[in-house]
């Protein structure tokens, strides 16, 4: 089984290659962004919870992205190729609970690759897409404060992988066939 972790900072390209991994590599995509948005948009009692932190620029609390990933992932089914995690983990608690998760179900995580784009790139392409995407969280203000949460508690989860050996440092910036053939390389490699 290839389960996949894609990492980066909000607009570092994370949605668009997992598009291409999935295509590539036949896996399934949970998207802990695009579930809650959905759960946002259903009016759900989630949706309205995670909307709150997302609209402050915070991060969603583990237990309730922990308590989605594990039913998304069980709905999923057991002949699936393997999983890319778009958007999970985002703490180093996270990463832990998926690592045992992962390992209840006879699995790990294969490789974590992690798109590396600087501050003033980000920045842009989170405007940019906003205003292709009507995504409300997607404004220079929100974006900001995207980024100070990710620097202060999701870019420690760049050591912990490090450490695991599993994490792949790609360029995110760039044509973007040329970054995911750096991923396809990174990929390919643990196969």
């Amino acid at each position: 089984m290839l389960n996949i972790v894609i990492f980066g900072a909000p607009g570092s390209g994370k949605g668009t290659q997992s598009d291409k991994i999935i295509a590539e590599y036949g896996v399934e995509h949970i998207s802990t962004g695009d579930v809650l948005r959905g759960e946002i948009k259903a009016g759900t009692e989630l949706g309205k919870t995670a909307s709150a932190y997302i609209n402050e620029g915070k991060l969603v609390p583990d237990s309730l992205i922990i308590d989605m990933l594990a039913a998304t992932l069980d709905a999923k089914g057991k002949d699936i190729k393997g999983v890319i995690f778009d958007g999970f983990p985002r703490t180093i608690a996270q990463a832990e609970a998926l690592n045992d998760m992962l390992a209840k179900r006879g699995q790990s995580v294969s490789t974590v690759i992690g798109l590396e784009v600087d501050d003033a790139e980000l920045i842009k392409r989170i405007i940019a897409r906003g205003a292709t995407s009507g995504r409300a969280d997607d404004n220079e203000e929100t974006a900001k404060k995207r980024l100070d949460t990710y620097y202060s508690q999701t870019l420690p989860l760049k050591d912990f992988y490090i450490k695991e050996g599993k994490y792949a440092k790609i360029n995110g910036v760039g044509t973007i066939d040329g970054i995911f053939a750096d991923i396809k390389k990174a990929i390919d490699a643990v196969k």
